[in-house]
């Protein structure tokens, strides 16, 4: 499937509250998007929304029934089912899609994000941050155009979330992505367009002119991370 552009534009609404007034923003065909902002405001709001989860959340008169089956969606929360291994939880797709799982697939993608030799292993057993990775290898091992990512890399230390950071904008080039996180480094490395949302409405981050992932220690990078930083801190203050 060709990936498409998302337009989120209106206010955003969860039953009678307004979240956010005169949102007008727009995720690129192909591209990274990050949204960033205070909690509350809507961000994991609208990734539900996208990706079609029911609720009662609302965007002006924007209609993403045309998406349907085309998102892979990661949550905050990892989601796992406690009783199945690492490698259940990420054929879990294919599996109630009632299709054959890719099982060489999903342990490749399991290595890959450092979870060689605990496919077996139940959540349980294993810690915060090697949760969120088997959430990762099930998002990044499902073969859609649009990819909702709701603080995907949260739980992990400084080292391995930049392993994953690299390994996801690799697996994901040429996908529609959202990236929603409260990390105004993460959005800078990531990202190809960056927002901005509060209750008055979007506006657009600088972001270095230079194709992510980008260096850490980039002093394009670092200028953009400040600026970005406190543009957040001012939001959360008005």
């Amino acid at each position: 499937m060709t990936p498409p552009e998302l337009n989120l534009r209106g206010d955003l609404w969860i039953g009678r509250d307004c979240l956010a007034r005169g949102l007008d923003l727009r995720a690129a065909a192909g591209r990274w998007t990050c949204l960033l902002g205070p909690s509350g405001v809507g961000k994991s709001t609208l990734g539900r929304l996208v990706a079609g989860l029911p609720g009662s959340a609302r965007l002006g008169r924007a209609d993403f029934a045309s998406l349907r089956g085309q998102v892979a969606v990661m949550a905050q929360q990892d989601q796992l089912l406690p009783w199945a291994s690492a490698l259940q939880n990420v054929t879990l797709g294919a599996r109630l899609r009632g299709a054959a799982p890719d099982v060489a697939r999903a342990r490749d993608v399991l290595d890959q994000v450092g979870l060689a030799g605990l496919h077996d292993r139940r959540p349980a057993a294993l810690s915060g941050g090697q949760r969120q990775r088997v959430a990762l290898a099930r998002t990044l091992i499902e073969d859609r155009p649009v990819v909702v990512l709701d603080e995907p890399f949260s739980a992990l230390d400084a080292g391995t979330r930049a392993a994953m950071q690299d390994l996801a904008a690799q697996m994901l080039s040429g996908r529609t992505v959202l990236l929603i996180t409260h990390d105004p480094l993460e959005a800078t490395r990531l990202a190809h367009s960056a927002w901005l949302l509060t209750a008055d409405g979007s506006r657009p981050l600088h972001l270095p002119d230079m194709s992510p992932p980008r260096h850490v220690r980039d002093p394009a990078v670092l200028v953009a991370q400040a600026a970005i930083f406190e543009a957040m801190s001012c939001s959360s203050a008005a």
